[in-house]
């Protein structure tokens, strides 16, 4: 017992949710070395863990959650994006001209401007821009960015020698207006813009500096591991950096994103020949999973479904044929040879699968490979996998592959697709109590990628928000979408924590607070399982501890 009472730090007088098996409620906690010794009552923790030394925190009936997971962020992107300047919200066709007019000041004639991504799902005129909303300037080439699909206004098009002769790219399409000129709308086809650069040009120090920086903001989220879902060697080696100088904020497991447009036999040698491996690293950074991006975006109108959009579809979207179905980027043959080849050097697997006909085409790759070889221990998972159908859920929980799902896009799409699908057609849309009834352990992430404000982000990461809209499924317009596949609070916490760290293979260190395990944690300003439900999204970390160490404290605490 007198080797016991060595405590570093011992948090006391709380409400300590350990998210164990039983789900069990304590009140104290006790750290030595970066690890938790003992959870239990007050009494029982003082009595046995406290020494000289020990620093003691008095929670004053504060609530302590397990640190929390984000299962997919991508911080180098999001933290360049402010690094120069704020963003304004665009939320409106108008925002976006304002935008163009402010750069244009400042942008020398005939160079890019570029409008951050943004969706036309969250935009007022529930439309995408075309050339024309752009032309507020008739001296730079602007490009709209809305991911998967881009607007360039009418000198971006003349600049890039676009006309209505230019034959479509492979896999992408040029939109014509109704005389057959280009629109602006083109989708997969952003390498026809010539000369495209961004904003902002950083260097390698600036970059390395903004991706510490907003890493830091997602520790003061309450935030104490995530996965990078989009990384390059190049990305890879940045969080190196910062880990070999000490700086590195939060645990991070790495993605792998390979291009995959390459011809199959050249994709398979470059993963062979890659001296990448997964599994490569320890509890702050290690490299664990494959990436390829098989079909586009919901928000516009590019994930592969397995029924065309439909009319307000090609309104919100700007499609042209009623037939659009969105857009599979990778042929099965050549998905499963990279996911294979990916296997084979210890990655857990996973792909960009919107769409339900993604989704499908996804499993049937994860079928082939699991019967070579059962597929469950590698942790390999749908990525997004917004549009669902109990048939898929079923298939995934037979290769007991799991879900990295964004709960707040429900909260801030929901009302937009219902348009395009129907309230039928959304039955299946990241449907939670379907998921945990079938059997799929599901992880929360916000995909978040543009803006620095935990809720003002383009895809919000405010963990508590994710929280939030997976037990009441209520819209930014106030209605509840399928009450029915709601979750409960406990349910959702697990989705942060212990069921993230299950898909990074690291529910044996982290995810929950029991003795042993990783000393990551988190202080709350409220009960986050007795609050009122619509104060879960206000929920405010009051301290992120990281390892046994204090690396975040809200000041005046």
């Amino acid at each position: 017992m007198a080797a016991a009472a060595n405590a570093d730090l011992i948090l006391h007088n709380g409400r300590i949710v350990t998210v164990d098996q039983k789900f069990s409620i304590q009140q104290a906690i006790a750290i030595q070395g970066g690890r938790i010794t003992a959870v239990g009552t007050n009494e029982a923790v003082l009595r046995a863990e406290r020494g000289a030394r020990t620093r003691m925190i008095d929670l004053a009936g504060r609530a302590v959650l397990p640190g929390l997971i984000d299962s997919h962020v991508h911080p180098q992107g999001a933290g360049q994006s402010e690094f120069r300047r704020r963003l304004p919200k665009f939320d409106s066709f108008a925002a976006v001209q304002s935008y163009i007019r402010e750069r244009a000041r400042t942008t020398p004639k005939g160079q890019w401007i570029v409008v951050p991504r943004t969706f036309p799902t969250r935009l007022k005129e529930m439309r995408m821009p075309t050339r024309e909303v752009l032309d507020v300037t008739t001296e730079h080439p602007v490009m709209f960015d809305a991911s998967y699909v881009v607007v360039a206004n009418t000198y971006a098009l003349k600049h890039s020698g676009i006309t209505r002769d230019t034959a479509n790219p492979p896999g992408g399409e040029i939109v014509k207006d109704a005389r057959g000129e280009p629109n602006g709308i083109l989708k997969n086809a952003q390498r026809l813009l010539k000369g495209l650069r961004g904003n902002d040009s950083f260097t390698e120090a600036e970059s390395v500096d903004a991706l510490e920086g907003m890493l830091k903001r997602y520790v003061a989220a309450g935030l104490t591991s995530i996965i990078d879902r989009a990384l390059t060697p190049d990305g890879i080696e940045r969080y190196r950096k910062l880990k070999s100088a000490g700086r590195l904020p939060l645990r991070v497991a790495m993605t792998w994103r390979i291009d995959a447009s390459a011809p199959a036999e050249q994709l398979v040698k470059q993963i062979r020949e890659s001296p990448l491996r997964g599994g490569e690293g320890d509890d702050w950074l290690r490299l664990s999973v494959f990436k390829i991006t098989l079909d586009g975006g919901m928000t516009i109108g590019t994930a592969y479904q397995r029924h065309p959009y439909g009319p307000f579809g090609r309104q919100l979207y700007g499609k042209t044929n009623p037939d659009d179905r969105g857009q599979l980027f990778v042929e099965p043959a050549k998905l499963t040879a990279a996911m294979r080849a990916a296997r084979d050097k210890g990655f857990a697997l996973t792909a960009h699968s919107q769409g339900g006909g993604a989704i499908d085409a996804l499993l049937d790759t994860f079928e082939a490979l699991n019967r070579e070889r059962p597929l469950a221990p590698t942790r390999s998972h749908l990525m997004h996998a917004s549009f669902q159908s109990p048939e898929a859920i079923a298939r995934a929980a037979r290769m007991g592959v799991l879900a990295d799902v964004q709960p707040a896009w429900l909260y801030l799409d929901g009302p937009a697709l219902e348009k395009v699908f129907g309230n039928e057609g959304m039955r299946y849309f990241f449907p939670l109590r379907s998921y945990l009834r079938g059997g799929v352990t599901i992880a929360g992430g916000s995909d978040h990628m543009i803006g620095w404000d935990k809720n003002g982000a383009v895809n919000p990461y405010n963990p508590f928000l994710g929280m939030w809209t997976a037990v009441t499924r209520r819209m930014v317009d106030g209605r509840v979408l399928h009450a029915e596949e709601r979750s409960g609070r406990e349910q959702a916490l697990r989705m942060y924590t212990i069921w993230g760290a299950r898909m990074q293979k690291a529910e044996a260190a982290k995810g929950s607070l029991e003795p042993g395990k990783l000393a990551d944690l988190v202080v709350i300003d409220r009960d986050y399982l007795t609050c009122p439900e619509e104060q879960i999204q206000n929920i405010e970390p009051v301290m992120t501890i990281i390892g046994g160490k204090v690396a975040w404290e809200r000041s005046g605490r």
